[in-house]
């Protein structure tokens, strides 16, 4: 069964939260030689990769600005790439990419929220 594209939205926007909070007060050295901060970033980028796949190819043309195909992609990065996983790349994305995909979610949930509903269909 699938499910409302509510949750992957709230999964992508706690993660993104997280990852806000677990780099608050950062700058890139500090960052650099935290391996825990590090590596609750990967973990929160993996999640909300995956949160993103999941979500409807209707939802996400209606912010075609975003990277979706690249959100996706760095999850796959962090998975089997882990080895080259550096932390400036996950620095620069923190600091440049989170805020634009923050803003379309959120964009995206409040349609999700104000759209009618459809009624299940009876067995």
């Amino acid at each position: 069964m699938e499910k409302d594209a509510g949750v992957y939205l709230r999964h992508i926007l706690e993660a993104i939260a997280n990852i806000e909070a677990d780099t608050a007060g950062y700058d890139f050295g500090k960052f650099r030689v935290d391996r825990r901060a590090r590596q609750l970033v990967e973990r929160n980028l993996e999640i909300l990769s995956e949160a993103s796949r999941r979500l409807p190819k209707e939802l996400k043309e209606g912010e075609a600005h975003v990277p979706w195909s690249a959100i996706a992609g760095i999850g796959n990065v962090l998975r089997h790439d882990y080895h080259e996983t550096y932390p400036t790349i996950l620095w620069e994305t923190c600091q440049k990419d989170l805020k634009t995909l923050k803003e379309a979610v959120g964009r995206i949930a409040r349609r999700v929220s104000t759209a009618p509903r459809r009624k299940p269909k009876k067995a």
